[in-house]
């Protein structure tokens, strides 16, 4: 699990370099900035699309060698955009197959090397081990962010792309060397390559409608999807509020940016310290966080939304930890790549949804405005969620009496099981 973390912080800081400068490279090829949105979209419509197939994909080939190849192949493409760059025939139709490409391998990669890393710890350390890498997942950001301007600025754009290629190739030499821990092998690996002996179909089908059947994952989506609509684009809500109604520049948002980006790292350490994470929790801290958003639409100052910025990153970190946890553990072993899969279209559907979703309330209402109303419907949809929840008749449960007959006993007994 050490290996694996240094191995993830390295790959998470490579990758952070090369989406710093990614826009700026398009925008400089094409002078565009419907082009720049464009290679966006091109590189996420694999994962709306095709995710349940890579999910899929992961149940039913060898996990460390899926996340193995995986890995080389997007090293393989970040090496091949630094080349092309370097050599300046980098142009706008070789970008958006590059674009796509990538996108298509994200799609297997991202639940390989998800529960790769769970399958190297016991069952009981799998939310430790979920919040251990949403930790790496922050420093490598900030790391990456930092060594982006110093690698541009001695070394060139392409120079950023071949990082995040050597990367990939050290996560992909890596892997071959892991050793899960006590306890792990039997309770990961050897439920699943037991599933597929009896089970050759593993099909999309079984995974999309353990998702659709199960209250939990569903009640956990529609949590995770009103907060990602109206919530967490940070980026986009408190750049218009710090640049508008607090009269702050560029150095003000970036002050910002390093707060939300510090309290992501307090709240990946908290959350990985949750032993049980479950869905009331991810509400319960969900409907905080949106209260924390309406008092800070309502900062009457730079230093009061630094302030409440903190605790607001604390609470999301931790609720997505837990709801990460929840995600990889509810599913049988069987079925936790196809699960991953339909989150990630679902997921999709949130992140290319909510920024419009988000800028349209920002035209009517302001920044100020789009905060606390944001905030309000975050709260008050899981407060509604809970009452509908709790008001819920119990269902019956079919018993056998006493002196039934053996075969009616077995029978009830069945149907209660």
């Amino acid at each position: 699990m050490r290996w694996w973390s240094v191995a993830n912080f390295v790959s998470n800081a490579g990758t952070w370099m090369q989406l710093t400068v990614q826009n700026l490279l398009v925008l400089q090829i094409t002078g565009s900035a419907a082009a720049t949105g464009l290679s966006m979209s091109v590189q996420a419509a694999p994962a709306l699309l095709i995710s349940v197939f890579g999910g899929a994909a992961v149940d039913r080939w060898p996990r460390k060698l899926t996340a193995a190849v995986s890995q080389t192949l997007l090293g393989a493409v970040a090496f091949t955009t630094a080349l092309l760059v370097a050599l300046d025939r980098l142009d706008l139709t070789s970008l958006m197959v590059l674009a796509a490409v990538t996108g298509v391998v994200a799609t297997v990669d991202g639940p390989a090397c998800s529960l790769l890393g769970n399958d190297l710890v016991p069952p009981e350390d799998i939310p430790s081990a979920i919040g251990v890498g949403a930790l790496v997942h922050q420093s490598g950001r900030l790391t990456g962010a930092a060594l982006a301007g110093v690698t541009v600025g001695f070394l060139g754009t392409a120079a950023a792309y071949a990082a995040n290629g050597l990367s990939f190739l050290f996560v992909a030499s890596v892997i071959p060397f892991l050793r899960p821990a006590r306890g792990a092998v039997r309770t990961a690996g050897a439920a699943v390559r037991g599933r597929r002996a009896t089970d050759g179909a593993m099909s999309v089908r079984e995974g999309l409608a353990f998702f659709a059947r199960r209250p939990r994952l569903l009640a956990l989506a529609g949590v995770t999807g009103v907060s990602a609509v109206f919530g967490r684009n940070y980026q986009l809500t408190l750049a218009v509020l710090v640049t508008g109604p607090l009269a702050g520049g560029a150095g003000s948002f970036g002050t910002v940016s390093t707060v939300l980006a510090a309290g992501g790292i307090v709240g990946a350490v908290l959350g990985a310290r949750l032993r049980r994470p479950s869905v009331r929790v991810v509400g319960a801290l969900a409907a905080a966080g949106g209260l924390l958003q309406v008092v800070a639409g309502l900062s009457p100052s730079l230093a009061v939304l630094l302030v409440m910025v903190l605790p607001m990153a604390v609470v999301e970190s931790v609720s997505d930890t837990a709801g990460t946890a929840v995600l990889q553990t509810d599913p049988p072993p069987h079925l936790r790549g196809r699960v991953l899969g339909v989150w990630g279209s679902v997921g999709t559907v949130w992140s290319l949804g909510g920024p419009p979703a988000l800028g349209l309330l920002m035209e009517l209402a302001g920044a100020r405005g789009a905060l606390i109303a944001g905030g309000l419907i975050i709260a008050g949809s899981i407060g509604a969620g809970y009452v509908l929840r709790a008001r819920r008749p119990a269902e019956a449960v079919p018993v056998a009496p006493p002196a039934a007959p053996e075969a009616a006993t077995r029978a009830a007994l069945g149907t209660a099981a």
